[in-house]
C-alpha cells in the first residue's frame, strides 16, 4: 500500500456490523451490596480521582466496597484480557479513566467496551477537551453512541480539594451509567 492515508481517527469506510455493535452489559438496579473494581490508566489524579468517586459509591449508594486490581501499565494500550477476566472474578462493576488526552481518552473508551462486551457494567470518565477522541474511538470499537461521564478539562493539575469537589460533580452520572433506571428505561 504505498503512499496510503491512514485516518488517525481509526475510522473505516464501513460501519461494524450490527452483530458487532456493543450491546451494554446488564445493569444492576443499584449499587448497593455490589462490589466496584477501578481501573486507573496513570494519568496524573487519575486514581485520586477514581478513589474519590469509590468512596462516594460507598457511602451514598452503598457499594459493597472497591477492588484496585490493576493499573495500568502504559495508558495508552488496551486493558489485556488477562486483566478483564480478574475483574469479572473480583467485581460487579467497573470504573475506568480518567480521560485526560487523546490518546488515554480513548484507551479509557476502548477499555469502557472491552470491560462491557465481558459482561461488566462500566463507566469511564473523560473529560470535556477529549469528547471526540473518546467518541471516536467508541464508534470504531462498534459502540457509536457509547455514553461515558464527563468531566471539565483538565484534571491533571487539580488539587486533591478540587479532586474532591469534581468526584462530588461527576458521581451522579457515573451511577446513571452503571445502574438501570428505576423504572426501566
Amino acid at each position: 500500500m504505498p503512499n496510503a492515508i491512514l485516518d488517525p481517527t481509526g475510522r473505516t469506510r464501513t460501519r461494524p456490523a450490527a452483530a458487532n455493535r456493543l450491546a451494554l452489559a446488564p445493569r444492576p438496579r443499584r449499587l448497593a451490596g455490589l462490589r466496584v473494581g477501578l481501573l486507573d490508566n496513570t494519568k496524573h489524579n487519575a486514581a485520586l480521582l477514581l478513589d474519590e468517586v469509590a468512596a462516594l459509591l460507598v457511602a451514598e449508594h452503598g457499594a459493597a466496597g472497591v477492588t484496585r486490581r490493576q493499573t495500568k501499565a502504559v495508558f495508552s494500550l488496551p486493558v489485556p484480557e488477562d486483566v478483564i477476566a480478574d475483574y469479572r472474578q473480583d467485581c460487579d462493576v467497573v470504573l475506568t479513566g480518567v480521560g485526560d488526552c487523546g490518546s488515554c481518552s480513548a484507551a479509557s473508551t476502548a477499555d469502557g467496551v472491552a470491560f462491557e462486551r465481558a459482561g461488566l457494567p462500566a463507566a469511564v470518565i473523560c473529560t470535556n477537551a477529549f469528547i471526540r477522541t473518546a467518541d471516536a474511538m467508541a464508534e470504531m470499537r462498534g459502540a457509536p453512541g457509547y455514553q461515558y461521564a464527563v468531566t471539565e478539562h483538565p484534571v491533571a493539575v487539580l488539587t486533591p480539594e478540587q479532586i474532591r469537589a469534581r468526584a462530588k460533580q461527576v458521581v451522579d452520572d457515573v451511577v446513571a451509567l452503571l445502574t438501570t433506571p428505576a423504572d426501566g428505561s
